[in-house]
């Protein structure tokens, strides 16, 4: 493995994790900052938002839903079993799985797809797919998004 491989990878686990703290703090404007400016979160097979600003404003949205029809006292994302395959040396695919804590335990869980670029010497999401695999019968993920599967 080269040194910059060895600096990026530490960069890219960086982001990962700024973004999941961010979410869980509420702080979406940071946790939206971890997206190129063209960047992409996919939500559901046909749903997404493009660019900081506009994923800021879904999320927003997804947290007060939620919000509203529960009473969530904490929500901690756990990520694990990062794959990170380099397509060029600005450009990497990374795997993983996580898991999502609130009071209820296990609240939901799944994988996050990503690409991910250098952009100015950091490393930022160009797109990622967040795939729910399974849920709590009473999650928080099921008041975020109600009629989701």
């Amino acid at each position: 493995m080269e040194d910059w491989e060895v600096v990026a990878r530490e960069s890219i686990r960086a982001t990962l994790a700024r973004y999941n703290a961010a979410g869980d703090r509420g702080q979406l404007a940071e946790l939206a900052a971890c997206f190129a400016d063209d960047g992409v979160l996919w939500y559901s097979k046909t749903d997404n938002a493009v660019g900081p600003a506009e994923i800021e404003s879904t999320l927003t949205e997804t947290s007060e839903r939620a919000r509203s029809a529960t009473k969530r006292k904490f929500v901690h994302h756990h990520v694990a079993a990062l794959d990170i395959e380099f397509t060029s040396p600005t450009e990497a695919k990374v795997r993983s799985y996580f898991q999502v804590l609130t009071e209820v335990g296990l609240d939901h869980w799944g994988r996050y797809d990503d690409t991910v670029v250098e952009v100015n010497g950091r490393w930022l999401i160009k797109e990622r797919w967040a795939r729910t695999d399974g849920r709590a019968e009473n999650s928080w993920a099921n008041a975020a998004h109600p009629g989701a599967t």
